[in-house]
């Protein structure tokens, strides 16, 4: 990973996603030691899945970036991300909401698939009752070989959020991102096709 090629990626997915859409960059699998090339090639926000990855890349390079939490919000991790995070992408438990103090997106489970978190749709009101920062919403569609599959879950995202005047959806990654945007995608979260195979 050089951070010519990265920021080479980054200017072409910031051309292709237009200037409203943010690119968070998806760091799941970027090590500590290559966070540096991320500052290099010019990424403003990273998205980190682990409170405890977060916290060392955060220590690490606090001020290079504007940090968001995208993985599995745990209500015992909220106090970790609350210091650190702009915005969460995950929320989806009022014990959760509980504790966190920064602005979020409600992680809406619009499959039905028992292996992925969030709420069911109908279950929203009661959530954005229970947090008064609530942005947006994120939704991460089932696995499929071809991105019009994920349209309809976009689609139905964003329909969510209009109905309860919610401005932001995080949705898309590496390889449905253009469906996502051309749905309405405020954030897209980017791993590979930024970072390269």
């Amino acid at each position: 990973m050089s951070p010519d090629a990265v920021r080479a990626n980054l200017e072409r997915l910031r051309s292709e996603v237009g200037p409203d859409v943010a690119i968070v960059a998806a760091t799941k699998y970027v090590a500590l030691e290559d966070m540096g090339v991320l500052v290099d090639a010019g990424v403003e926000i990273v998205g980190e899945n682990r409170a405890q990855d977060l916290e060392h890349k955060h220590a690490a390079y606090g001020d290079h970036f504007r940090w968001h939490f995208i993985g599995h919000l745990q209500s015992n991790k909220a106090n970790k991300i609350n210091g650190i995070c702009e915005l969460v992408h995950s929320l989806a438990s009022e014990s959760a909401a509980k504790r966190l103090t920064v602005p979020a997106l409600i992680e809406v489970n619009l499959s039905g698939e028992p292996s992925k978190s969030g709420v069911a749709p109908d279950e929203l009101p009661t959530l954005l009752a229970a947090y008064p920062d609530v942005r947006g919403l994120m939704t991460m569609p089932p696995a499929a070989a071809d991105p019009e599959a994920s349209r309809p879950y976009f689609r139905r995202l964003r329909e969510l959020a209009s109905a309860h005047g919610l401005a932001e959806l995080s949705m898309g990654t590496s390889q449905d991102y253009r469906v996502a945007v051309e749905e309405g995608a405020t954030l897209v979260r980017l791993g590979s096709v930024l970072f390269g195979e």
